[in-house]
């Protein structure tokens, strides 16, 4: 196999036209003709990630997160990317169309909180979101606290003024959801990096809001990709990186 016929099968997947135009998404480093053996599969391309590829003789990386995002205005041996082109990597980054997608990071929030009757939520910059039901109703403090366990990480929240039966959920950034989600008649919003001003216009809506971590929400992710691609791909191995260099105390 080749990594354009990983990079086609992922096209079909997510299409990579569906992505943000702010976004970079697509293969950002190497040759489409390389032969590919082995894979791994995380969240973001970092110096350990970068690490396991080489230990495990893997000729490709495919991550959320852009390996290039901003333009780069040198590549020097200190950099990512120097070090990938040096080591014959190539990286395929699926992003917002990750996101977006059916089966992306957002139906895996859906699932990894539990809900059900999951439906996607467009919003006017064509942006989506999902919503879904709890089996059980919830007050906002016990709903941060499901959250805490099902993402293993200690949320940012509001407290709002009903309980929690109906979740919309957007992994990432998806502060600016808030708005979408109060009209589409959502009890709670699960998501992360959330700006202090979303939290006080929801705080005065009476609404819950809910950050759990931009690795966190998107992280949940990852083991299914990989279970989607090795099915795809059953001569590949492929090995997954869950580290995050984030630190709580």
């Amino acid at each position: 196999m080749k990594v354009n016929d990983i990079f086609e099968f992922l096209n079909e997947f997510c299409p990579f036209d569906t992505a943000c135009d702010f976004d970079n998404a697509g293969l950002l480093i190497g040759d489409k003709d390389c032969d590919v053996t082995r894979v791994v599969v995380a969240l973001d391309c970092t110096e350990d990630v970068i690490n396991e590829a080489t230990k495990i003789g893997a000729e490709l990386i495919i991550t959320h997160h852009p390996v290039i995002f901003s333009p780069l205005k040198s590549v020097t041996a200190d950099g990512i990317a120097y070090r990938l082109i040096k080591s014959g990597i190539s990286v395929i980054s699926a992003h917002t169309n990750l996101d977006i997608t059916d089966g992306g990071v957002n139906d895996c929030l859906a699932k990894a909180l539990k809900l059900r009757n999951v439906e996607k939520i467009v919003c006017e910059d064509g942006f989506s979101f999902r919503k879904g039901v709890l089996d059980k109703e919830y007050t906002p403090d016990e709903f941060a606290l499901y959250v805490k366990e099902a993402l293993n990480f200690s949320p940012r929240f509001t407290i709002g003024k009903t309980k929690i039966k109906t979740v919309a959920v957007c992994g990432g950034s998806g502060g600016d959801m808030l708005y979408d989600a109060v009209n589409a008649n959502a009890d709670a919003l699960v998501t992360a990096d959330v700006k202090h001003n979303v939290f006080v216009d929801a705080a005065n809506m009476g609404f819950t809001l809910i950050d759990c971590g931009h690795f966190n929400t998107e992280d949940v992710v990852i083991e299914p990709l990989k279970t989607v691609l090795s099915e795809k791909f059953p001569d590949i191995t492929f090995v997954t990186n869950h580290k995050s260099y984030i630190n709580c105390i």
